[in-house]
């Protein structure tokens, strides 16, 4: 039973390594730590996210691939289990420094 229970689990680890791709390269501008004074993001080249936001006590958290980027918006997940990041300004320049407005949160790139 826990040979089944191991393998099932390897097999899970691998599909989920498998569902990551890279961002597109017209989407780079995306690639990159960023935040304010409640939310971090990152967001790799190789297509994953870590996302985290902390109000009062308590934090919203999320490790996961880029499934897809829909506009100016992307969507992480596995499977079912997906949430939209809603990207209301895509990166940009405002006097040298990276700004990004995401979920209505105004990040900059670190």
């Amino acid at each position: 039973m826990r040979a089944i229970s191991a393998l099932a689990l390897l097999i899970g680890l691998l599909l989920i390594a498998g569902c990551t791709k890279p961002v597109p390269p017209e989407k780079a501008s995306y690639i990159g730590q960023w935040q304010n004074q409640l939310v971090y993001l990152l967001i790799t080249p190789e297509g994953r996210i870590e996302y985290r936001k902390v109000r009062g006590n308590v934090t919203t958290s999320l490790k996961a691939p880029i499934k897809a980027f829909v506009g100016d918006s992307f969507e992480a997940g596995l499977g079912p289990f997906s949430t939209t990041f809603v990207v209301s300004e895509p990166p940009h320049q405002e006097q040298g420094v990276w700004r990004m407005v995401v979920d209505g949160e105004v990040l900059t790139r670190r």
